[in-house]
């Protein structure tokens, strides 16, 4: 989860699904190495709501992102300086078409450096295994590869996350590159503005058309205390993108 302290404003690239389709998301969020203190335990609410998306379903009988509220509980403990546990249940969405759902559940774990938040140059990796619904992605079960590369150079941060999801299907040549990056600017210790990109390639073996990939640029604002708060608004850059879409996202110590 984002560990910034300050306010940020962020340009960003997203997608978890084929580049050729999107569909909704549960997460809109790029990893900056920043764990939850070993032995504590930390919940994090994500929602997102697409008051601009596609219309068109990314599969049959998929859940359409236009108009659909999506997101997640993230629950988190922190084994080590180095190791945080994770776990996304449930991950639900809000349609129209199927009112509430619940769309399946995660397992997260994050490698990374630690004490990255006090680190001029920070790295980690994060591995998600994924159980899918059958409305929310036509695989049941599909996984995430997150290298996390950065820097912290006060005022500004910069955050690479080269990730790759993989449908267990086709091996390597299946792997779909979907990088994500945030460039941040830290006002002070409680607020920060920052670009994000997110962005989806498709195939790693053949990239899609660059009309039918999905490219978003986010604007940010994080805040941070003893609930930290993420807000932002991301505008499609292509065809296949949703044209706008809004996060939020809440994040507290629970002990």
């Amino acid at each position: 989860m984002s560990r910034l302290t300050a306010l940020l404003v962020v340009t960003g690239l997203v997608l978890v699904r084929p580049a050729a389709a999107q569909g909704p998301t549960d997460e809109i969020q790029v990893y900056d190495a920043g764990i939850t203190a070993p032995g504590k335990f930390n919940l994090t609410l994500h929602t997102n709501f697409t008051p601009d998306g596609l219309g068109a379903a990314a599969f049959p009988g998929a859940i359409v992102s236009n108009h659909s509220f999506d997101g997640g509980f993230e629950w988190a403990y922190g084994a080590t300086p180095w190791l945080e546990l994770g776990l996304y249940l449930p991950i639900y969405s809000v349609t129209s078409a199927y009112g509430a759902t619940v769309d399946g559940g995660k397992l997260r774990l994050l490698f990374v450096s630690p004490h990255a938040d006090d680190r001029r140059f920070f790295y980690g990796a994060n591995f998600e295994f994924s159980y899918n619904s059958a409305r929310w992605d036509a695989r049941r079960y599909t996984s995430e590869i997150r290298p996390i590369v950065g820097w912290h150079l006060h005022p500004w941060d910069f955050v690479f996350n080269p990730i790759l999801d993989n449908s267990w299907d086709g091996g390597v040549a299946a792997l779909e590159f979907d990088p994500a990056a945030r460039v941040a600017y830290n006002i002070d210790d409680r607020w920060a503005v920052a670009a994000e990109e997110y962005a989806g390639f498709g195939p790693l073996r053949e990239f899609a058309p660059s009309g039918q990939q999905v490219q978003q640029a986010w604007a940010v604002v994080d805040r941070h205390g003893a609930l930290d708060v993420e807000a932002g608004v991301g505008f499609g850059l292509t065809a296949a993108s949703d044209r706008m879409a809004l996060k939020l996202m809440f994040s507290r110590d629970l002990n």
